[in-house]
């Protein structure tokens, strides 16, 4: 539901289905499953929309690729250089440092401070 709200919404629908358990077999086992179903698509939305309010989560992917908003990193991302031009810019470049951390244990936080507050 958070990538459904960050792209901006639906421009069709979900493939909803309900699958009982082998000894739920009764219309009404399958009317509770799909009610089941529902309310979690419901408080997935409520949740996503609760983490982009929160805005930890945007403000780490801003800052992680913030490279990509300057230089040869934005003339990648707008498609505006060759590979000539990247090829140039790489071998200009001295050994790369190690990547940052990936900061999983952080984002797992933010998602469980918000979904379990």
């Amino acid at each position: 539901m958070y990538e459904v709200l960050k792209s901006g919404g639906l421009t069709g629908g979900f493939n909803f289905d309900s699958k009982n358990r082998r000894p739920s077999y009764t219309y009404e086992d399958m009317f509770h499953a799909f009610i089941l179903g529902m309310d979690t698509f419901a408080l997935g939305l409520i949740k996503a929309a609760e983490l982009i309010e929160d805005g930890r989560i945007d403000n780490f992917v801003k800052e992680k690729y913030s490279s990509f908003q300057e230089g040869i990193g934005k003339k990648i991302r707008d498609k505006s250089t060759t590979l000539q031009e990247c090829s140039d810019y790489a071998l200009k470049m001295k050994k790369p440092e190690l990547p940052g951390s990936g900061r999983q244990e952080y984002l797992e936080a933010v998602l469980n401070n918000v979904l379990f507050k």
